[in-house]
Formats: structure tokens, C-alpha cells, sequence
């Protein structure tokens, strides 16, 4: 684990926040399922992403079983030794499960089956109740809760308003459009205005070790979830070398003589 990882309820260090890597596993279900059998297990990758540097472990959990399955989350929350991230949709089979092995982190998505990936984030406004019952749910639960959304002002002030512990900055639009600065600027003002309002601030979706760099250099942020790139590039280099390219890539961008 990163020595400098802190916490996770949401005390600040104003300064230079630590800046923690989540590694999501999803896609070594993917290969699995690909022929429904034992091979590779996600759990394992998990334990290898470990002890290769990540802070922690994303895995998501859809309505479809696509990748991830029930018996993976059983099994990661009984196995790993650093933080365990759920990404779920706000349905009550996945709020079910949160409460029976209360994850240290819940990230509620949007999720639709017929899309490859997730391609946005969570329409805060049109599905406030909806957010605000699952919300509700993980704090009695004692879960950690953060909203998959948009780098928008209207969708951070309603995760604040919803009483979110923290916000996943989607960041897919930097992702296509590395190289239009409006595109960080939005996520860094996103971040300025999140941490305004007492909310943790991550980020996700598209980032690899070659572009992650101006998004890890914005201080407020304090975690990544990065997977696809990291399992991809694994095919060539080895998941654990992979792991580290990340790492060292983030740490260089977050490094204050950078």
C-alpha cells in the first residue's frame, strides 16, 4: 500500500492530499466469462494489484452478471487487505448485498445493458429520490457512499445535497479530447467546487499511464479508479508492471517539484 495513503472519511490535507490508485478488476472477469469457467480469477488479480502498489480495489457488480459475479464480491471482501470499492447501480439487490458485507466504499452508477461500458454519469436530478433512498441506506449501513457523475455544478451540489461522502468525476470526455485544455479545466474546476462543499473527490473512466498525468496532477482529487487500461496493457507487460506504470505515472504528476 501507498505509505501516504490516508483514510478514507474526508479529512483534508489542504496542501497536497495523497493521491490513492484503485485498480478495477471488472475485465479480468471479462476474459473469465468469456468461456464460463475458473480462469483468470479477478480475486487473485486483486491480491497481485496489491502487492504491485494499488490502494485498493474497484469492481462493479451489474444488474446483467456481465463480468463480475456475487461469489467475485464475496470473495474480495473476505481476501483483500486494502479498501474494497463496489460499484453497484442504486438497486435494492445491490444495496442488499452492500449492507450484508459492508464494503468500505459504495459507488452508485448509472447502468444500462446495452451499453459497453458506462457511458456517463448519474442523472442526479431526474433520479433524486431514487439516490437519496440508497444514500440513506449506506450511511446506517456505516458505507462510505459516492456518486458517479458528470463534472457539472448542478450534479456535484446534488450528491452534496443527497449527503454523498464523496464524488467519481467522470472522465471520459478527457479521455477522447486529451489535448483540449477545457477538458481538464472542467474536471479542475468540478474539484475546486466539490471540495468547497465538504465532498472527497475521485475520478474515472478512460485513464491510462499516458494520459493520467494532468488529471493526477489536479491536488484536490484524492483517488483514481483506472482498470481497462491496466488490464489491457497487462496482456504485454504483466499485470503487476502494469499496476506500477500507472503508479509511477501518477506519482510523477502529483510530485511537488512537478
Amino acid at each position: 500500500m501507498n505509505p501516504n495513503i490516508r483514510d478514507m472519511k474526508g479529512t483534508w490535507n489542504r496542501d497536497l492530499p495523497a493521491l490513492r490508485l484503485f485498480v478495477n478488476i471488472d475485465h479480468v472477469a471479462t476474459l473469465r466469462q468469456a468461456r464460463r469457467g475458473l480462469e483468470p480469477d479477478p480475486v487473485e488479480a486483486a491480491l497481485l494489484c496489491e502487492r504491485a502498489g494499488a490502494d485498493g480495489i474497484t469492481a462493479h457488480l451489474r444488474e446483467d452478471r456481465r463480468h463480475i459475479q456475487d461469489d467475485d464480491i464475496h470473495r474480495l471482501a473476505a481476501s483483500i487487505t486494502t479498501p474494497l470499492n463496489l460499484e453497484c447501480a442504486a438497486l435494492d439487490e445491490m444495496l442488499d448485498l452492500a449492507e450484508r458485507l459492508r464494503p468500505q466504499e459504495v459507488t452508485l452508477v448509472p447502468e444500462r445493458r446495452q451499453e459497453v461500458t458506462t457511458e456517463g454519469g448519474l442523472d442526479v436530478v431526474r433520479n433524486v429520490t431514487l439516490l437519496a433512498q440508497a444514500v440513506s441506506r449506506l450511511k446506517r449501513a456505516g458505507v462510505r457512499s459516492s456518486l458517479f457523475i458528470d463534472p457539472d455544478p448542478v450534479a456535484i451540489r446534488g450528491a452534496h445535497d443527497l449527503g454523498a461522502d464523496a464524488i467519481e468525476l467522470h472522465t471520459g470526455t478527457y479521455s477522447h479530447h486529451p489535448d483540449e485544455p477545457a477538458t481538464v479545466r472542467a474536471l479542475r474546476e468540478a474539484t475546486d467546487l466539490g471540495r468547497s462543499l465538504g465532498l472527497a473527490v475521485h475520478a474515472g473512466h478512460g485513464l491510462t499511464a499516458r494520459n493520467v498525468g494532468p488529471i493526477a496532477a489536479i491536488v484536490g482529487i484524492e483517488e483514481l479508479n483506472i482498470g481497462h487500461s491496466i488490464i489491457g496493457r497487462a496482456v504485454f507487460v504483466g499485470l503487476a508492471e502494469a499496476v506500477r506504470e500507472v503508479r509511477v505515472a501518477m506519482d510523477l504528476a502529483r510530485s511537488p517539484s512537478t
